[in-house]
């Protein structure tokens, strides 16, 4: 087990009909979501968080997750990014306990001075960016998409089936289906 540093402070603002650019990462950046069965808890996660806002975009990196979202006017930031992290490390701590991947769990296991804690993501909030007049919707959807080309996991966007690349290009092979852009 290791001890980690503090959260990072970050700073977010929850202005009404702004949408919003999220990064969550794995815990010190490990390639945690390299298996399709961990995307597939993403996916999940994703599509039960569209029960209460819209989603617009999102890619699924081996080591972090991209999202592009429209929360509802009176709901705050770090819940949605609390929502979505939770599942996804609730379902991985219990998939490693049931097939008995004890090194993995040791990994994952936080030791603080008054707790015990299963650390699937970095702590704290990741990176929060409001999108409104500064930089146009579709440029951000972009860079989502172009990820996996960045990192040289493929050639072009729409070879990584783990991201809605496929789905806005009119595909009918996407994990999850995006909400239409306002």
């Amino acid at each position: 087990m290791f001890v980690t540093k503090p959260c990072k402070t970050r700073r977010a603002w929850d202005e009404p009909g702004h949408a919003h650019f999220l990064t969550y990462s794995c815990v010190h950046r490990w390639p945690l979501l390299s298996r399709d069965r961990s995307r597939q808890w993403v996916v999940q996660a994703l599509e039960s968080a569209r029960q209460h806002l819209q989603l617009w975009a999102y890619v699924i990196m081996p080591e972090h997750v991209h999202v592009v979202l429209l929360p509802p006017p009176d709901c705050a930031m770090a819940r949605v990014l609390a929502n979505l992290k939770h599942s996804v490390a609730t379902a991985a701590h219990e998939w490693l306990r049931q097939t008995n991947q004890t090194d993995w769990l040791r990994r994952l296991t936080v030791r603080y001075p008054s707790r015990t804690v299963f650390r699937f993501w970095e702590a704290g909030g990741g990176f929060d960016h409001n999108i409104w007049h500064d930089k146009p919707l579709r440029v951000v959807v972009d860079y989502v998409h172009q990820n996996p080309v960045r990192r040289g996991l493929v050639d072009h966007p729409l070879d990584w089936p783990w991201s809605s690349a496929r789905f806005w290009d009119g595909r009918d092979d996407v994990p999850i289906r995006m909400d239409p852009i306002e």
